[in-house]
């Protein structure tokens, strides 16, 4: 008797090879993975960028690298100017917390009823649901109607949205919990006291090409000193206008030939100094080949639940320089010895310069990165551990 694989459905509020984000792009590779043992589908909008949730993608079943993604219409894109005054109320009066929260998410959004309506509806064709990211609207409204069949990753950090009230249930009610990272698992469990809903701590496969060209990349676009590396959305949230200011000082006052090569959309006005170049959005190739360049890849945010892009300049073993405020960025540097951290300038500047001078210290941090991930970022792994809520 042939036993059916259980028929699983991601989602996530964006999905897509076009799409630039974190969870995103975890969740493409976990249902990519998750495939060979469940029937895996994917729930998802018809949005590419998250800063209006426009549609891009046509409305419909399509398959993406042998997934089956269903998209749904977006209804109301995000009005920018409405939200930062909603989101701008919200931080100054929080005694209006649970009036105001509602408004938020559904400012937030991406405002996809559809979405929900289909997770309502359809909720007995599926043994499972595994909702990506706590912040959005298809997590905060969906969840809650499937709860019993929810697997949730919330890809949490210690940001002032995580303390609503609206967000309680979700943390306390899944069939389990799926975290990342240690670090993370305990600040949730500490903030919400959910020890008890069933959880593992998972992590995530990294996977680098075979082969990458850093000359290439070089030849391409014209690089020709040696620079260190920002990958990720450009964005004041991201600190990286504290990362432009950091390195602008340490360029000037050093006289440094050093370069910033910044790999990502821009959100915020772009830096107006040669030390600087920003590349925009890149092919995954490009990005691959400029890290793997790099002298070391940067991360200035604050606000972090596992960082991809760290795990991977470490499998390729390039150091990393992350910002010390980041529990999580703080662990992987502690647990890996391939990075160090820093909390102000002066520790920025001690750090590039240990980097550049110290070449012993330096191809230890290689290796050591290398094997951290080796150790502990495969995708067996991290399936093995899906496999122990799934069943």
């Amino acid at each position: 008797m042939i036993k059916m694989k259980k028929k699983i459905a991601i989602v996530n509020q964006r999905y897509g090879a076009k799409v630039n984000g974190g969870s995103e792009y975890y969740t493409k590779k976990l249902a990519e993975h998750l495939s060979e043992y469940y029937d895996v589908e994917v729930l998802t909008t018809t949005a590419l960028d998250y800063d209006t949730w426009e549609s891009y993608y046509q409305e419909g079943e399509q398959v993406i690298d042998e997934i089956l993604v269903r998209r749904f219409s977006i209804k109301k894109p995000r009005n920018i100017m409405a939200f930062k005054i909603i989101n701008k109320l919200v931080q100054l009066l929080p005694l209006l917390w649970r009036l105001l929260e509602p408004i938020w998410i559904y400012a937030q959004g991406p405002y996809c009823p559809d979405l929900i309506r289909y997770i309502k509806n359809h909720k007995n064709e599926y043994d499972c649901f595994i909702f990506v990211t706590y912040l959005y609207y298809t997590t905060a409204v969906g969840l809650p109607y499937v709860a019993d069949k929810a697997i949730f990753v919330p890809t949490a950090h210690d940001e002032y949205c995580i303390y609503f009230h609206a967000y309680e249930k979700l943390f306390k009610t899944p069939k389990g919990i799926i975290y990342l990272t240690g670090e993370e698992k305990d600040f949730v469990e500490l903030l919400f006291q959910n020890k008890s809903v069933p959880h593992q701590v998972a992590g995530s496969g990294i996977e680098i090409p075979d082969r990458v060209y850093a000359g290439s990349f070089r030849e391409k676009y014209q690089i020709e000193t040696d620079y260190v590396i920002y990958v990720g959305r450009v964005d004041t949230s991201k600190k990286c206008d504290k990362l432009f200011e950091y390195f602008t000082q340490f360029n000037k006052q050093k006289q440094s030939d050093l370069k910033l090569v910044v790999v990502g959309k821009v959100m915020m006005e772009e830096p107006e100094t040669k030390c600087i170049r920003c590349l925009g959005f890149v092919s995954e190739e490009d990005k691959y080949s400029a890290i793997a360049g790099a002298k070391a890849l940067v991360m200035p945010s604050e606000h972090e639940s596992l960082s991809l892009v760290v795990l991977e300049a470490m499998a390729m073993g390039v150091p990393v320089v992350v910002n010390g405020a980041c529990a999580v960025l703080k662990g992987h540097c502690e647990k890996s010895g391939a990075g160090i951290t820093y909390n102000n300038y002066q520790q920025f500047e001690e750090a590039l310069e240990f980097l550049l001078k110290n070449e012993v210290e330096y191809e230890k941090m290689q290796y050591y990165g290398k094997k951290y991930i080796e150790e502990n970022y495969s995708w067996d792994k991290t399936i093995d551990k899906y496999k122990m809520i799934l069943g």
